[in-house]
Formats: structure tokens, sequence, C-alpha cells
């Protein structure tokens, strides 16, 4: 081997190692990859899953739709539900109900692949368990969705009757 062709192989051999040692330093930077964003369209989705379970009138399944740690601000009660059992029990009475939800307005705010907000107006037709008269009540909501273990739960929801109503 001649004097040019190790240096050649010299220089290849280095320029390799460089630019693995480069790739494998970007990325670590970069971390563990990133799930892709969801769509608004799959976020508003979220919302029709939990009407569809508030027609179960079954109060585990609508709880279930909401993370362990989640937070209700809920629409029909000034009690603050922070866990399943309170989430659970609020949901025993509003089901009584016969809650049927629509979204009037809807912004949606897809933040990155794992978390959303969902925040708008609202309506609910109730039906009045001992008349069976049914009544509207609008209300402003708030979702915070988390996909957590693979599932989208809520995280924190708010929902308030309108003041000027």
């Amino acid at each position: 081997m001649t004097r040019k062709t190790r240096i050649r192989a010299a220089l290849v051999t280095a320029t390799a190692v460089v630019t693995a040692a480069t790739v494998s330093v970007g990325v670590s930077a970069a971390g563990p990859e990133q799930p892709s964003k969801p769509s608004k369209k799959q976020i508003a989705a979220l919302f029709d899953g939990w009407n569809a379970a508030l027609q179960t009138r079954d109060p585990e399944v609508v709880a279930d739709r909401y993370a362990k740690d989640a937070v209700l601000l809920p629409t029909l009660s000034n009690k603050v539900r922070t866990d399943h059992a309170g989430i659970v029990d609020y949901m025993e009475h509003f089901l009584q109900k016969k809650p049927v939800g629509k979204k009037i307005e809807t912004h949606i705010n897809v933040l990155d692949g794992n978390s959303a907000l969902d925040s708008g107006v609202y309506q609910f037709t109730l039906t009045d368990p001992a008349t069976g008269r049914k009544s509207v009540v609008e209300a402003r909501y708030t979702y915070e969705y988390e996909k957590r273990g693979g599932k989208w739960l809520i995280v924190n929801h708010h929902s308030s009757a309108m003041p000027e109503s």
C-alpha cells in the first residue's frame, strides 16, 4: 500500500467515525421519538365518545373516560370532583336527567402528540325524572385530554352554565 493510499484510507475512516458520532449525538439530543400529533377531528371525536358514554346511563362507563387523577368542575354541582369515586357520584345524579350533549361552538388546540384542549359552548337536553319535562342547559366547557398508556383520557373538565342565560 502506498503512502497516498494509506492517507486516503485514514481520511475515509476518520470521516466515517466523525459522521457516526455526529448522527449518534443528534439522535441523543433529539430525545425519544415523539408521537405524531392527532388531528383536530380526532380530538373532537373524544367528546362524541364521552357523549355516547352518557347514553349508556352507567356512571362507571362515563367515569372511565377520566384519568384517575382527573379534576371535574361539573355543570350542575358546586362540588369539585377530584377522584374516580367523586366523578362516579356526580354522574349517578347527572345521568338520572338523561343528558344528551351537543356542541354549539368548539375551539381545539392540539398541544403535542399526547395532549390537547377542547373548549367552547355546548348544550344539554335534560329530562326531569319526576315529570318527564325536557329542558336545555347551555354551558361553557373545557376538556383537557392526555394520552396515557395509549388511551386518550380527560384530565380536566370544566363545565359551567352560561352566566347570561
